[in-house]
């Protein structure tokens, strides 16, 4: 596994087209006493963050009541993993995001993310996610591996 600091510009074109291609990602939060949390996530990337929206998908609890929301308020320290898997081994590959997070409620990068999951999603051009919380991951490390014979 290479490391690398924050530097999407500086990805293989493997890890970027990863970055770039995938429709979802894995999120990991840790409360205050450092018990793990990890769900799917919708993303867009844009410079040095990652974005995920707090959206209309159904929840059991109120968005600002989400146990990664909850986490993140606690212990600002995530990381997020984009994945390629196929059943040929040799065709795997990851990139491991870790970072900062923190809400967005309004403003500039906020607006930048909705129109950023709307290109991305065609879920999100009917929603109203403009209207809630976007969470903005400023990544800190880059972490790539890729299968050997997927270089």
């Amino acid at each position: 596994m290479r490391r690398k600091k924050n530097s999407f510009s500086r990805l293989s074109p493997r890890a970027s087209r990863l970055l770039r291609s995938a429709r979802i990602a894995h999120l990991a939060t840790a409360d205050r006493r450092g018990r793990p949390h990890v769900v799917p996530i919708c993303y867009a990337i844009d410079g040095g963050n990652l974005f995920t929206p707090l959206d209309a998908k159904p929840k059991k609890t109120a968005p600002l009541n989400l146990k990664r929301v909850r986490n993140i308020a606690a212990n600002p320290h995530v990381a997020v993993v984009v994945d390629h898997y196929e059943e040929d081994w040799r065709r795997l590959a990851y990139v491991l995001l870790q970072g900062k997070a923190k809400l967005l409620h309004r403003g500039l990068r906020h607006n930048r993310a909705i129109r950023l999951f709307r290109a991305k999603y065609a879920q999100y051009r009917a929603m109203r996610i403009d209207r809630s919380p976007v969470i903005m991951i400023s990544v800190q490390h880059v972490y790539i591996w890729i299968a050997k014979a997927a270089k």
